[in-house]
């Protein structure tokens, strides 16, 4: 059964000038640990590549976050939330402390797509209800 559905466009020309006015702290505020570094390699590599890297993670920590019904705040925080990618690159979301616990006692799980452009980065999150047979997997 559908919990949420969340969906979110960034405009990745105001992830360009926030990183320009902010510098490395406003990553370090949206992405976790691991986000982080993934964001710094891309960034050294091709700079592009890790602004819009940081785009779509703002847009579907966005979307997730709607599709929770909580918006930014607690327990949905920007670095409680990460998204990573399964081995055959689809993207996931790991959750982390006590969103990680607020989220397991309801049995939610999630869903998540992310895709950019030149200028913008979008992504759409469904989050559902685990089937008692799911539980049980």
């Amino acid at each position: 059964m559908i919990y949420g559905i969340g969906t979110d466009i960034c405009d990745v020309r105001r992830i360009r000038e926030s990183l320009a006015r902010h510098g490395d702290r406003f990553a370090a505020k949206v992405l976790s640990e691991n986000e982080f570094k993934t964001w710094k390699a891309r960034s050294a590599r091709w700079p592009e590549r890790g602004i819009r890297y940081l785009a779509t993670r703002f847009s579907a920590k966005e979307a997730f976050s709607k599709a929770i019904g909580l918006g930014m705040r607690m327990p949905m925080t920007w670095k409680l939330c990460e998204i990573a990618n399964a081995r055959s690159g689809k993207p996931v979301i790991v959750l982390h402390g006590v969103l990680k616990d607020w989220f397991d006692e309801r049995g939610l799980q999630t869903h998540v797509s992310v895709t950019d452009e030149t200028d913008y980065a979008a992504s759409f999150c469904v989050v559902e209800r685990k089937s008692p047979s799911d539980a049980t997997q």
